[in-house]
């Protein structure tokens, strides 16, 4: 079984730097700009809810788990399509099949547990929208770090199954046409054989298991809508502002990993431009637009941020 290093394509060059000789350093730039606006913003909305103590509750613990998620992703993927950036001459970037695992490892495990982040807020929301009475006794600081740590745990171990199957596999192919390492993407390299079909299944069982914390949060939002619909104008108003911030991100995210999964489906082994540029997407669009959403559209966060942006100008 193959253990050694192989070769990954650097997406970025295969789909454009050849052709774009000269630019690779304003690409570099633009990247680096984005994440540097990555690491501000989730680190500001994170330091403000940590720092504000009318903002310890637990929609917002779970907000800045979900932003701390996210920052954790960007730190994983930016500095290698970075580095990817800088040597795009060469065509080819090299990393090792360790590397590409624990990357792999990562990214899948903080994406299952954006997905049960997204769904704990929307059950939050539900209970104290829809039973405001016992709302302070169902949801306390202890129920809350337990449904964080389960949140992040059972995407870890079933990630981990998937990594160890993955890792296991002889490689036939050594080319990866993706802008970072994902498990599915790197199977999809082997030689075939029982060991790659049953890890290949059980990435896809892996997948199937985003539906359950996706149609749980849906449940939670249609009843939601449904109390709301019964209630006074303001009262709706009030939760369903509250509520859309997620639903934004819920929805950005969803389209997201569907749209990358249906072109795999339909792309099967084949190398396509369309699955890298969804690659791309799945790195670009959540980090970027995750931060801005939580810090503009809830009211109590963006009143803190303007306040501290406002107080450094002033300064």
């Amino acid at each position: 079984m193959t253990s050694a290093g192989f070769n990954v394509t650097s997406s970025l060059t295969l789909v454009g730097f050849s052709s774009l000789s000269g630019h690779s350093s304003l690409l570099f730039f633009v990247f680096l700009l984005l994440y540097l606006f990555v690491l501000f913003s989730d680190s500001l909305v994170i330091y403000i809810i940590c720092s504000q103590r009318a903002l310890h509750r637990p929609m917002f613990a779970f907000v800045a788990s979900f932003l701390l998620n996210s920052l954790t992703v960007s730190t994983l993927t930016y500095p290698k399509l970075l580095s990817d950036l800088l040597l795009s001459g060469a065509g080819l970037v090299q990393v090792s099949r360790t590397l590409c695992l624990c990357q792999g490892f990562f990214v899948s495990t903080l994406g299952g547990a954006s997905f049960m982040l997204l769904s704990a807020m929307a059950f939050d929301r539900y209970l104290s929208i829809c039973h405001p009475m016992h709302y302070a006794v169902l949801v306390t600081p202890a129920k809350v770090v337990l449904m964080l740590l389960f949140c992040w745990m059972l995407p870890a171990i079933l990630v981990a199954v998937s990594t160890l199957l993955a890792s296991r596999i002889p490689l036939c192919r050594a080319q990866l046409n993706r802008v970072y390492c994902d498990l599915y993407s790197l199977v999809s390299l082997s030689c075939g054989g029982a060991e790659a079909q049953l890890s290949r299944l059980y990435i896809l069982l892996l997948a199937a298991v985003i539906v359950y914390p996706a149609a749980f949060l849906l449940f939670s939002y249609a009843r939601i809508l449904f109390i709301c619909l019964r209630r006074s104008r303001s009262f709706s108003s009030k939760a369903l502002h509250t509520c859309l911030p997620h639903l934004l991100v819920f929805f950005n995210f969803t389209i997201c990993v569907c749209l990358d999964l249906l072109l795999r489906g339909l792309q099967s082994n084949r190398e396509s431009d369309s699955t890298l540029i969804t690659s791309i997407l799945m790195l670009l669009v959540p980090t970027l637009l995750n931060p801005v959403v939580y810090g503009l559209k809830l009211k109590e966060v963006f009143t803190h941020v303007k306040r501290l942006l406002s107080c450094r100008r002033d300064s």
